[in-house]
């Protein structure tokens, strides 16, 4: 019965990724940060883009999934992570899915003030932090089991 409700659980966080990749395709408007701004997040529970793959088993525990390229961490039953890595094994990518909207942050505090909140509960929005180098994007899914995911990716080759 715990395999099973894992692997419903696992689904689950790749048919977020999936509707975010989706949703980030089809967005028009994506704000840009000036080079003074300064990111109002920048890292995930002391884990920061950029580091070392060995730290972030240190930061997080031990992923539930690994891979050579990536960790999937459950953090509890209603937030995961997702550690993507560069071919230097350091942090390319950190996603965070919070299920149920529970434990996640106002998006204020992620990408701003400026957002436009859908009709029907949704929201995107993507700031990207050129001069640091990053991007940060936030999304609220709509209905009855909100998803809040919050994505931060390097932009540095």
């Amino acid at each position: 019965m715990q395999k099973a409700k894992y692997i419903l659980f696992l689904a689950l966080a790749l048919l977020v990724l999936a509707f975010i990749a989706t949703t980030a395709v089809g967005q028009k408007r994506v704000a840009e940060s000036s080079p003074a701004q300064q990111p109002l997040l920048s890292e995930y529970k002391g884990v920061r883009l950029g580091m070392p793959a060995g730290d972030v088993a240190t930061r997080l525990g031990q992923p539930a999934q690994h891979t050579d390229d990536q960790d999937f961490f459950v953090i509890s039953e209603t937030e995961t992570a997702q550690i993507v890595y560069d071919k230097n094994q350091n942090v390319k990518t950190i996603s965070v899915d919070y299920f149920g909207g529970v434990g996640a942050p106002d998006y204020k505090m992620v990408v701003g003030n400026d957002v436009q909140v859908r009709p029907d509960g949704s929201v995107y929005k993507l700031v990207r932090y050129e001069a640091h180098g990053f991007w940060v994007s936030y999304s609220r899914t709509a209905g009855t089991a909100v998803i809040v995911s919050i994505t931060l990716q390097s932009t540095r080759k």
